[in-house]
C-alpha cells in the first residue's frame, strides 16, 4: 500500500564503520506510511547494521536519520558521534518496534507479561487496558491460548509470534524485522510469514531484513539489494526478481534459488 505522506523513516547518506571496516558506505532509502521495504543481500552486506541504525541501536558516523520528517540531532563527529537528545531516542525506539532473529523474550515472564511489560513501564498505560490489548494481539498472531505459559514452553515459531505481538503492543508507527524467520525450521517459518503477510495487508509500515526471497517478493512494496555496504539495486519486487539489472543481483538470486 503506497502512501503520499512524508516518510515514517528516511535515511540519507548513512555511513557506519567498525574501526577500519566500513560496513555502510552511503545509504539512502525511505519507508512511507504503509510501505513494506525489504532489505536483501548476502551475509556481511550491511543489512542488519542498517536496520539497527534505523532505531539507533547502532550509531552511524555520518548521514541523517529522519523520523516523521524530523532529523535525529547529533553531537560530536565520526567515532565520537552520538545522539544529543535522549528523549528523541526514546521516542524513536518507542515508535520503531524491533523484532529480533532470536526472539529476545524475557524467560522469567509469561507470554502475556512479556507483551504487557513495555506499555506498562515505558508508556505508563492503564494495566487493564494493556492486558486487554495484549490478549487480543496474542489471539491475532494465533497464540491466544498461550497467555499463561513461559517462552521455554513454546516452539520457535510461537516465540517469534509472541515477539511480534510484543512489538505491536507499543502501537508503533513502523515495525523493524531483523531476519525474523532465519532461526526457524521451514514449517515454523511459515507460521511467522503468515503473520507478517497479514500485517502487510493491514497496511503496517515495515522494514524487513530477510533471507526469504519468496516473502520479500510477496509482501514488499520496495526491495533493496545491498552489496558491500552499498545499494546495488532497488525497486519493485516484480522488477528485481524477474528482471534484475545488475550482474551481482543475478548471481545472488541464482545462489539463493539453488
Amino acid at each position: 500500500m503506497q502512501s503520499t505522506t512524508a516518510p515514517v523513516l528516511e535515511i540519507k547518506g548513512l555511513h557506519k564503520a567498525y574501526g577500519e571496516l566500513e560496513v555502510l558506505k552511503g545509504i539512502d532509502f525511505a519507508a512511507k506510511r504503509g510501505d513494506v521495504v525489504s532489505l536483501i543481500g548476502s551475509s556481511g552486506s550491511g543489512k542488519s547494521t542498517l536496520l539497527r541504525c534505523c532505531n539507533l541501536l547502532e550509531v552511524p558516523q555520518d548521514g541523517d536519520i529522519l523520523f516523521d520528517g524530523t532529523a535525529v540531532s547529533w553531537s560530536g563527529a565520526g567515532p565520537k558521534r552520538r545522539p544529543s537528545d535522549p528523549a528523541q531516542v526514546t521516542a524513536m525506539r518507542t515508535n520503531l518496534s524491533m523484532v529480533f532473529q532470536q526472539f529476545n523474550l524475557w524467560a522469567h515472564m509469561t507470554i502475556l507479561q512479556n507483551v504487557m511489560e513495555a506499555p506498562l513501564t515505558v508508556l505508563k498505560q492503564d494495566r487493564d487496558m494493556v492486558e486487554s490489548r495484549a490478549r487480543k494481539l496474542l489471539a491475532k498472531v494465533g497464540i491466544g491460548d498461550k497467555c499463561d505459559v513461559y517462552p521455554a514452553q513454546l516452539s520457535g515459531g510461537q516465540q517469534q509470534r509472541a515477539a511480534i505481538a510484543r512489538a505491536l503492543a507499543m502501537e508503533p508507527k513502523a515495525l523493524l524485522f531483523d531476519e525474523p524467520t532465519s532461526a526457524l525450521d521451514p514449517e515454523l517459518e511459515q507460521e511467522v510469514i503468515r503473520v507478517i503477510k497479514d500485517l502487510a495487508i493491514e497496511g503496517r509500515t515495515m522494514v524487513i531484513v530477510t533471507h526469504d526471497m519468496a516473502m520479500a517478493r510477496d509482501v514488499s512494496d520496495h526491495v533493496i539489494f545491498l552489496h558491500n555496504g552499498l545499494i546495488e539495486e532497488e525497486g519493485h519486487p516484480q522488477d528485481l526478481f524477474t528482471n534484475p539489472r545488475s550482474t551481482r543481483l543475478r548471481q545472488f538470486l541464482s545462489a539463493v534459488a539453488a
